[in-house]
């Protein structure tokens, strides 16, 4: 009977153990999409691009000297660690006259890291809060035109999220502000949808390779 228990322990247990977190990976593998079509940015900026790209999008507003913060923890926690992968970028929506302002944060957030997939599109008030009410969020711009929330958009324009969020229910932002949201939700969301893209990449290799 001892012996029995420990063959269970050391080869069927395991086994046990692949399997539920298998399943795991293909129950929970996907971002909910949100919205589907977003506006292509380049409509504003034809050098910033969503097609085809993962993106973090951002409106910092004209307040920029009290975004800083934000950016500084949108830089560490989440730009640092995934800035390498291909496709994946940073685009922070800006109203026009703060050029100046913006090129003071890219100085600073570059003394701590490589900023060429960080991205600014400078635009005008009206088209500012046109671009973001096609996201269709919960959520609102402030009188500055910024907000402290960041969104993931995937390679075909869709706004990616939570449905059962349980803090939230439906989150479809992760709030930049608070570390804690971007340690604790947004760095295993971005995670998700990276290893969606690999996964879908790899299996596109695989069935070519037939």
């Amino acid at each position: 009977m001892k012996k029995t228990f420990v063959l269970v322990v050391l080869f069927v247990l395991p086994v046990v153990i692949y399997l539920f977190f298998a399943s795991g990976v293909n129950n929970f593998g996907k971002l909910p999409i949100l919205t589907e079509n977003v506006p292509e940015i380049s409509a504003i900026d034809g050098s910033v691009s969503l097609e085809d790209k993962i993106t973090v999008l951002g409106f910092l507003g004209d307040d920029t000297s009290n975004k800083k913060g934000i950016a500084f923890n949108l830089n560490q926690k989440i730009y640092k660690r995934f800035y390498k992968f291909k496709d994946f970028q940073f685009v922070m929506m800006v109203p026009l006259g703060k050029e100046q302002e913006v090129e003071e944060i890219k100085r600073e957030l570059g003394k701590l890291v490589d900023m060429q997939k960080w991205n600014f599109v400078f635009a005008e008030e009206n088209k500012i809060r046109d671009f973001f009410t096609e996201l269709k969020t919960d959520r609102k711009l402030d009188e500055h035109l910024g907000i402290p929330y960041v969104f993931i958009i995937d390679k075909d324009r869709s706004l990616r999220g939570r449905k059962n969020d349980e803090d939230e229910g439906t989150k479809y932002g992760f709030d930049a502000s608070s570390v804690a949201d971007l340690n604790n939700k947004m760095v295993d969301d971005v995670k998700i949808i990276l290893a969606e893209y690999r996964l879908a990449l790899k299996k596109n290799n695989a069935d070519r390779q037939k």
